[in-house]
């Protein structure tokens, strides 16, 4: 593994208790960094706070797709540490899979609270003290159903696009102001969130890759956490595919 320089600097990362974002974490303190877990799974994150060493470890429950819970999250985190440098955006559901016609209402909205909202409100709430310190570092995990749409899966695949959305807008909003907001777009990974997949739909994401394989949690986080360094300073609003080939644009 390539050691990264981010020594000195703190990033939040969201849905860090498992899956891409325990990656995220683990690259991230192996290369200096002080993390800030924000996740619903406070067993998970004591376990993890307490296999890390050499770097700082601040964990929080939070329900991304509140926003009085984010802002509550992120004052609570700035008095542990005063100057926030990065947040990745990680936490996310599936949703279930179905056709739009027999879509369940409910399972839409919650799919699009998590992925899309909570990725809106941790910027909203994290843009304005990035600004005041003149850096920062927003990398967004958003899904190649976000370019190609999943049959079967319209609500995910549909957030992911806004995320993807999201990402350029921001990243134009602030790039004069010493931020890069980037996002990357994922092919299936092995992830606990295909627990929430069928088999079929699986076989369906695995069959359009090229190198006929899941990705792994480590392929991902090992661009997620280059794309918070300082080296990334002329990389805004991008979109990077980690598909084994699939994506076609």
């Amino acid at each position: 593994m390539n050691k990264l320089d981010m020594k000195g600097r703190t990033v939040i990362v969201t849905g860090g208790a498992s899956g891409i974002g325990l990656a995220v974490v683990n690259r991230l303190s192996q290369s200096g960094a002080n993390v800030a877990i924000w996740d619903l799974n406070e067993i998970a994150m004591a376990g993890i706070a307490k296999n890390i060493t050499g770097v700082d470890v601040h964990t929080e429950k939070v329900d991304v797709a509140n926003f009085a819970n984010v802002e509550k999250a992120f004052e609570s985190t700035k008095k542990i540490f005063p100057n926030i440098d990065g947040l990745v955006n990680c936490a996310g559901i599936a949703g279930e899979n179905e056709t739009v016609a027999n879509y369940r209402v409910e399972e839409w909205l919650k799919v699009h609270n998590i992925n899309l909202n909570g990725a809106f409100y941790t910027c909203k709430t994290l843009i304005p003290h990035m600004e005041n310190n003149k850096y920062g570092r927003i990398v967004n995990i958003a899904s190649i159903a976000g370019k190609e749409g999943n049959p079967n899966a319209s609500a995910y695949s549909s957030s992911k696009a806004g995320v993807i959305s999201l990402t350029k807008s921001i990243g134009k909003e602030v790039a004069k102001k010493g931020i890069t907001v980037n996002c990357v777009t994922p092919a299936v990974v092995k992830t606990p969130i295909l627990e929430q997949v069928s088999e079929q739909h699986i076989d369906y994401m695995v069959s359009k890759i090229p190198m006929g394989r899941l990705g792994l949690v480590e392929e991902i986080a090992s661009m997620v956490c280059w794309l918070c360094t300082e080296d990334c300073s002329f990389t805004t609003g991008g979109v990077f595919d980690l598909s084994g080939g699939r994506a076609t644009y």
